[in-house]
């Protein structure tokens, strides 16, 4: 996902501003004059991969549209500390007004990016010539899915499916419901996909060789291989043998993601990317 819906942005930026600003800004209402203008700019206090300008520019041009916004770098680009990411010039109430949820949406989504950026460093040291994509994952926070995984392109990484609705994967709990339905579910249940959802992926979980195989048994071209070691994953990834794309996932971090790749997976999925990333550090400064 490169771009953000103009119709997303306009609504949560309308959400956003609506439960910061209430009825009103009290304190910039009361002390600052409605004449009073101001220059200021936003500026990355740590290096990091930047994301979330667009909702910047949508928090202050709603709060006043004559508030000038100048967007200095692009989304995904990397900055060193001290990097001024826009300019804004206009009413010193507006500008003042939207400082808070315009940092936030660029804290959070720079910081989901940069944690990205992180994994796809560290999987470019493994030793395989064709290096495995970073994935995020479903663990996102409930409405801004769409603006996190924006933020996991614009880092590098690669979206997964989007949603219950794209793909089918059928996890370890699924698997707890078909084997009381005998045998012959989990192909039955791959069947009644390709038939009713022709162009969705079939992703299945494993986690050991015997459910790999019944995987590729069942007809899978995408298999998950949950909490495996680096030396089950390669045995993995040679019984599969290119018939079918695989995915290594389950507590993935920075210190192992490296030795993870170098197994020869296609795909390492990183709930973390969305769950647990830190917010980058930016500040607004108005001009003297």
């Amino acid at each position: 996902m490169n771009t953000l819906p103009p119709e997303f942005i306009h609504n949560l930026v309308r959400t956003a501003l609506a439960e910061d600003i209430g009825a009103g800004d009290i304190t910039t209402e009361s002390a600052i004059p409605a004449d009073q203008r101001a220059d200021a700019y936003i500026v990355a206090k740590e290096p990091c991969v930047v994301a979330g300008l667009p909702l910047v520019e949508a928090v202050f041009t709603r709060i006043d549209r004559s508030i000038a916004v100048k967007v200095l770098v692009d989304d995904g680009d990397t900055v060193k500390e001290g990097t001024r990411v826009c300019t804004l010039e206009g009413p010193a109430r507006g500008i003042l007004t939207g400082e808070r949820t315009a940092l936030n949406f660029l804290q959070r989504l720079s910081g989901i990016a940069t944690l990205t950026h992180q994994f796809v460093v560290k999987v470019a040291q493994a030793s395989v010539r064709v290096k495995p994509k970073i994935l995020d994952t479903r663990k996102t926070t409930p409405t801004l899915r769409i603006l996190e995984k924006y933020a996991v392109a614009a880092g590098g990484g690669t979206n997964h499916r989007m949603g219950l609705f794209d793909a089918m994967m059928i996890k370890d709990n699924h698997r707890v419901v078909l084997a009381r339905l005998g045998s012959k579910a989990l192909g039955d249940a791959v069947t009644t996909v390709r038939k009713n959802h022709p162009n969705a992926s079939i992703i299945i979980e494993a986690d050991n060789l015997e459910q790999v195989e019944e995987a590729l048994a069942a007809g899978a071209n995408h298999i998950l291989l949950d909490n495996m070691t680096p030396d089950e994953l390669r045995e993995a990834v040679v019984l599969v043998g290119g018939r079918a794309k695989t995915e290594a996932s389950g507590g993935v971090r920075l210190d192992t993601v490296t030795a993870i790749a170098s197994t020869g997976v296609d795909y390492i999925s990183v709930g973390a990317l969305t769950h647990s990333a830190r917010a980058v550090d930016f500040s607004m400064e108005l001009l003297d």
